[in-house]
């Protein structure tokens, strides 16, 4: 399947969903794809590949997501579907797999997602879209591209309408040290050591992804820490701060 088709099909089957009052909210790359009609050129130039479909949804959900895929040509994997935390689907062409997380997103670390699918449409939110990329200790360049993309295309404040959520994931961090850690550290990589390898951004594009970089980590810097990360950020990365992704897969 190409592009088109993975996100052809994501959004029929949120629209579809919707229609039947189940909440289904499109993660991941095609995500990325949709938010970004103005620079997902450069996804296609930096050779970003879509490979299946993820979405998110609420577990009060799971009985009526199942029987809405099931009968959308879909077949549940009940090998892995209980283990993992998260449905796992494949097409019954054999040429599609769909994943579908509930409630939250237990990776590196923790990310909520209670009330939060109600922000956006058809997607998770952008504040949530960029934390499930910077959430990950070890990146995957295909990470990366997703986040410079996303960084390339919207503004940093405290909308959730295509603009990132500053505010939100300031307050978020700040009771968290070690998802703070992580993200702040990725974004800092990215900075550093690509940003200036990605030619296709051009030196506009370049300036303009840095300073949102840098206007996202100030907010976060400034935000009042709670007591809990103050005392944990006194240890800091001594001890371990993540969880290992095989220990949430």
């Amino acid at each position: 399947m190409n592009k088109m088709d993975f996100i052809g099909e994501a959004i029929r089957l949120v629209d579809e969903a919707e229609k039947k009052g189940i909440k289904l909210r499109i993660m991941g790359a095609i995500a990325v794809r949709i938010h970004c009609p103005n620079f997902s050129h450069l996804l296609s130039q930096l050779k970003r590949e879509i490979t299946d479909i993820d979405f998110m949804s609420y577990s009060k959900e799971r009985r009526k997501i199942t029987k809405f895929l099931e009968k959308s040509g879909y077949k549940l994997n009940k090998a892995i579907a209980t283990v993992h935390g998260r449905y796992i689907f494949e097409h019954n062409s054999g040429k599609l797999k769909v994943d579908v997380f509930f409630d939250k997103l237990e990776m590196c670390h923790t990310i909520n997602f209670a009330d939060r699918l109600e922000v956006d449409y058809p997607t998770i939110p952008l504040a949530d879209l960029l934390l499930e990329k910077m959430q990950i200790i070890q990146l995957n360049e295909k990470d990366i591209k997703d986040t410079v993309v996303l960084l390339r295309e919207h503004k940093v404040g405290d909308s959730e309408k295509e603009c990132i959520n500053a505010g939100y994931i300031a307050k978020l961090l700040s009771r968290d040290w070690g998802f703070y850690y992580t993200v702040t550290t990725n974004l800092k990589w990215i900075k550093e050591k690509f940003i200036p390898r990605y030619g296709v951004l051009g030196e506009e594009g370049k300036k303009d992804v840095t300073s949102k970089i840098d206007a996202l980590t100030d907010r976060v810097e400034k935000h009042e820490k709670s007591i809990s990360w103050k005392l944990r950020a006194k240890i800091g990365n001594k001890k371990k701060w993540y969880r290992d992704v095989e220990e949430a897969f």
